[in-house]
């Protein structure tokens, strides 16, 4: 039999969430906690109720702090922090949370914010069943109804709490009279269609790692839970309406049927691996290279929603960051996706705190995996502290001492003046666009050597397909933002930020040429070593 899906985003306890389940036990022994070492990378647990997080740290090798020690350089929290704690972390430190994504985490939000996309792009946002935002949408509702019916069309809805988590309060309509018009709902068409597995539903959890807003980088895991129904499917009629555990595939909701299958192997029982699912695939001749690319576009089109609203709140709690500068946020998120019967797959939602939960060794295992990739493509280092120490008294030193490596342009300055004035500027700007192109560049170097099952699904390779995504993203800043989006568009079209390092490099170089000039010197061009040795030698020393 078929396999299920995972818990969603858990806010307390609920009816459902009963002690049924018996946790694997993992072979793998807890380290008892160490007195702090010096030069020890150091973990803040104390807001997880997942075994599963503590044993990877361990298994990193982190030091477990005290649960009010708020200096660690990892804090992981099962729920959502508060701007106000990201505001105080230090840059050193790392949380596992954006401020913000709840703008596509929320089913009510999501909605909202995909259906402005839709209005903008239709075309690029077709994986997103047709929803309305109860009490707002409810006379678009009736009207659509109303439609139906003239043309004698029958169609099923479901009906969420707008924040509601776990299956719970999830019903399955085909008149939509009786539906209260003031109640916080949200109502999609039904897919009725879906791909089976041996008769029975199920959908992927799908796990995505999100390591920067600033820029936007994201990574897929190539492996996740096939969750599945728990009795053989029969598309919907008046009769089955009321047989969740047919339509719904929440693991939530499906556990509590007798006929769940629970299974140690990844390809049996009610919840399986994707692992095993893509060489299902294969094995039936279904395109599995296809099917990941669908699920990448899916997820990347879905974030870039995210990206304005992600962005501008985390500059707003880390205000005077340069772009660029080192995240201290992250976050692990849960794609609920759905296929059909061509496997196209659409979104169901999102969990920015999907569970972590292990009471089957499947868990363990696609979970451990998910977790240990994404902590070692992190690059939490011994360093990053004492560094950011260092670079914070330099910082208090230059403004003590009003030290610039620009001098202020006096009144009065000829044209000549004002020109090399204006060069000094372009120079230190193009040697800071420098320094993190290839900081950025020795933070790829480091993924491509640890990203384990991880793929890195934005920024892509493919030109073609950065240039779609870009557009988008300049579509979604014009769309949520508005006006606040200006500073935002003016970066973004910023020819520096597409710029690589011999680009800039041969920018510099004309710079000293154009300097040289207006001090009557005789320019000397400089070979590409000599460039390189000029100004990168140079710069590195800075850093």
């Amino acid at each position: 039999m078929p396999s299920l899906p995972q818990e969603r985003v858990i806010q307390g306890p609920s009816p459902l969430d009963l002690n049924t389940e018996l946790p694997y036990q993992s072979t793998m022994k807890r380290k008892v906690r160490k007195k702090k070492k010096k030069g020890t990378i150091t973990a803040n647990v104390a807001g997880t109720k997942f075994e599963i997080v503590r044993l990877v740290i361990d298994e990193m090798g982190f030091m477990k702090t005290p649960d009010e020690d708020e200096t660690s350089n990892l804090i992981w929290c099962d729920s959502a922090v508060q701007q106000e704690k990201i505001a105080e972390l230090q840059n050193y430190q790392r949380i596992n949370h954006f401020p913000g994504m709840g703008e596509i985490c929320r089913k009510d939000f999501l909605a909202r914010n995909m259906t402005k996309m839709i209005k903008s792009r239709p075309l690029d946002y077709t994986f997103v069943p047709r929803t309305w935002i109860f009490p707002a949408e409810y006379t678009q509702f009736q009207n659509y109804m109303k439609e139906l019916k003239k043309k004698r069309k029958q169609k099923t809805f479901i009906v969420k709490p707008a924040n509601g988590a776990m299956g719970h309060g999830i019903s399955l309509i085909r008149n939509g009279d009786k539906l209260p018009s003031q109640d916080h709902l949200i109502v999609q068409e039904y897919i009725e269609k879906p791909f089976l597995m041996e008769g029975y539903k199920f959908d992927l959890r799908i796990y995505i790692l999100v390591t920067s807003c600033d820029p936007l980088k994201i990574f897929l895991y190539h492996d996740g839970l096939v969750r599945m129904g728990t009795e053989k499917y029969i598309p919907p009629n008046e009769t089955n309406l009321t047989q969740l555990y047919m339509h719904l595939t929440n693991y939530s909701v499906n556990k509590h049927n007798e006929h769940f299958e629970r299974d140690e192997t990844e390809n049996k029982g009610s919840k399986r691996s994707i692992r095993w699912f893509t060489e299902f695939l294969q094995a039936n001749q279904h395109d599995v290279a296809k099917f990941w690319s669908d699920i990448s576009e899916l997820v990347v089109k879905t974030l870039i929603v995210a990206e304005p609203h992600v962005l501008h709140a985390y500059r707003m709690c880390r205000p005077g960051q340069p772009p660029g500068s080192e995240s201290v946020c992250f976050e692990v998120l849960g794609f609920d996706i759905l296929l059909d019967r061509k496997l196209k797959p659409w979104l169901l939602e999102i969990n920015r705190a999907p569970s972590f939960g292990t009471d089957q060794k499947i868990d363990y295992d696609v979970k451990r995996g998910v977790l240990l990739n994404a902590l070692k493509l992190l690059n939490i280092r011994t360093s990053d502290k004492r560094r950011n120490l260092a670079k914070q008294k330099a910082e208090a030193q230059r403004r003590l001492y009003g030290q610039n490596s620009i001098k202020r342009l006096l009144p009065g300055s000829s044209d000549s003046e004002q020109q090399r004035h204006q060069l000094e500027r372009r120079k230190e700007e193009l040697k800071e666009r420098l320094a993190q192109v290839r900081k950025q560049i020795s933070k790829e170097e480091h993924e491509n050597r640890h990203m384990g099952n991880y793929r890195r699904i934005y920024p892509p390779e493919d030109k073609t397909l950065l240039e779609k995504y870009e557009n988008l993203l300049a579509v979604a800043f014009q769309t949520f933002l508005s006006g606040r989006a200006a500073s935002f568009q003016r970066e973004m079209n910023n020819p520096l930020k597409r710029m690589k390092e011999e680009d800039i490099l041969d920018l510099l170089e004309q710079c000293e040429i154009d300097d040289e000039k207006l001090m009557g010197k005789t320019a000397k061009s400089r070979g590409p070593k000599d460039r390189v040795t000029h100004y990168v030698v140079k710069l590195l020393k800075k850093l």
